[in-house]
């Protein structure tokens, strides 16, 4: 069941998110204003002549699984790797973050702010909708979320996991995936997320929180040039 997750993109795209994204049988990107992934039907041999009517020139986008030479009419911008890491722990006993507040709409500008500032992974004006979102405003701002992204089959993501670099140290971030872990558990789900291979110090917190690693994976920012 778990290598769902190695190519959840796809899963989710053409799946529960099939509405928010754009393309076809082959490929599919989240639709403009949504987070800038491309997903792959064949993530091996990726079908970008199937992306040509969707994305611009100039657009760039992350792609998950795909290590191989890019089409000329697309140049490979950032390569790294991820780790894919899941829940493998008991469903927590409480809510730990019951005075959040749920975000929405209203929050979308505050939120892309936060993340362009924190950088936890691709992010727009309309990723809040991809899921539940919850977050901590103090004096009518916004200085820590969390929420969900992908998903298929009984995974779902917990993503966009930022507290604002004048508030960290308080527990924000801790306390609002343990209660997306409750509430996605509660409704059948297994918790996953993605964490950037340089970022050891969110592994680590992860790790003693109750995920753990299932594969480490290439991440790419490609674009297309032509």
């Amino acid at each position: 069941m778990l290598d769902l997750l190695d190519n959840i993109t796809w899963h989710s795209l053409s799946g529960p998110h099939a509405r928010f994204s754009a393309g076809g049988a082959a490929a599919r990107r989240y639709a403009r204003g949504f987070s800038p992934i491309l997903g792959f039907a064949d993530p091996v041999r990726p079908d970008f002549d199937a992306l040509r009517a969707h994305c611009d020139v100039g657009e760039s986008f992350y792609t998950d699984g795909w290590a191989g030479t890019p089409p000329r009419d697309w140049s490979v911008k950032v390569e790294t790797t991820m780790f894919k890491m899941v829940w493998d722990a008991p469903m927590p006993r409480e809510d730990p973050a019951a005075d959040a507040m749920p975000l929405g709409e209203p929050h979308a500008a505050q939120a892309v702010a936060l993340a362009q500032l924190t950088h936890p992974g691709p992010f727009a004006l309309r990723t809040i909708e991809l899921g539940e979102y919850f977050g901590y405003l103090e004096d009518g701002r916004l200085v820590a979320m969390a929420g969900e992204r992908m998903q298929g089959g009984a995974f779902h993501e917990i993503s966009g996991v930022c507290t604002h670099p004048d508030q960290q140290g308080r527990g924000f971030a801790r306390r609002l995936m343990l209660k997306l872990v409750g509430r996605q558990m509660r409704r059948g789900k297994t918790p996953f997320l993605h964490v950037m291979r340089d970022n050891a110090r969110a592994r680590e917190l992860y790790q003693r929180m109750g995920f753990r690693e299932y594969r480490e994976s290439v991440v790419r920012v490609i674009e297309r040039m032509a």
